[in-house]
């Protein structure tokens, strides 16, 4: 096994915000930009990180809204995917990433595709953990956020009330996985703690409805696929209750060298299986970047 690296935990002022991020690895190696998404952090990522180090440069920031980064208010900052992505597009040219590969989940696939979309040629691989781009990956979970986007009432909106608490979070932690004393407590707590900040479950309710932008996008997202053939690798937690295996699946349709694989655990994967994930994303990693 790698020998683990040590982890810089850093912060960059990107316009009104001030990015958190974690960052290990020589910045002359092939960098992998791995972006979380809800209910995580950057903390999600701490052991890949840590053993990928050795031979790539690990860049791995908070979103707004998450974890240890420190952004404006709700009404001073639009708390939506495009600006996310500008955000966080903003972030990779502060720190001069001009090449990389991608990692996304969840909330991070839709903002790695938009800087995908503006800047195909940075990107030299992606890897997916449970983060979707196609409508048959959304499973029956997302039927009352599926009404909020139809019609966005204040009942709807109610309606999604316990989606943002730590009992959620919790929940979205340990269902799909068989043994639930893997899962460490350290990550749900932590962002439970996050989730009851004052403001922030309005922000996370006003980004499930923005949520929709994202399936609207769906087909230039896969038209970006068909077109640039990054390599690519889905590593997906095959009993997630929001991204069904089918949406993993999928992406053999626009991008036939695909290489899909699963496990048998829930949405956050790597909780309980980043000792068989992490092997799987090396030898993805050494053999489609230098």
């Amino acid at each position: 096994m790698a020998s683990l690296a040590k982890v810089h935990y850093r912060y960059q002022q990107t316009g009104n915000v001030k990015v958190f991020y974690r960052e290990a690895g020589d910045p002359q190696a092939p960098t992998l930009l791995m972006l979380h998404g809800f209910a995580g952090s950057s903390f999600m990522f701490r052991d890949l990180i840590s053993q990928l180090a050795d031979r790539y440069h690990l860049i791995a920031p908070d979103l707004p809204a998450f974890g240890f980064t420190k952004a404006p208010e709700r009404g001073d900052y639009a708390y939506t995917f495009s600006q996310l992505a500008e955000t966080i597009g903003q972030f990779t040219e502060a720190l001069d990433l001009d090449s990389y590969a991608l990692m996304v989940h969840d909330y991070g696939a839709p903002v790695g595709w938009r800087l995908a979309l503006a800047h195909p040629e940075r990107v030299t691989a992606i890897i997916s953990q449970n983060g979707n781009a196609y409508e048959e990956g959304l499973a029956d979970a997302w039927a009352p956020i599926q009404a909020y986007w139809r019609e966005p009432t204040p009942e709807n909106r109610h309606a999604l009330r316990e989606f943002p608490t730590p009992a959620s979070i919790k929940w979205q932690y340990l269902e799909g996985v068989a043994e639930k004393s893997q899962v460490s407590p350290d990550g749900y707590t932590l962002e439970g703690m996050q989730i009851v900040r004052p403001g922030n479950a309005e922000i996370q309710l006003d980004l499930l409805l923005d949520y929709a932008s994202n399936v609207q996008m769906y087909p230039r997202f896969q038209r970006y696929f068909r077109e640039h053939q990054p390599p690519f690798l889905a590593v997906w937690g095959k009993n997630d209750p929001f991204f069904l295996a089918a949406g993993a699946e999928a992406w053999k349709r626009d991008i036939p060298e695909a290489e899909v694989h699963f496990f048998d655990t829930g949405h956050f994967a790597l909780e309980t299986h980043c000792d068989e994930i992490q092997p799987v994303i090396r030898d993805f990693l050494d053999r489609h970047i230098r």
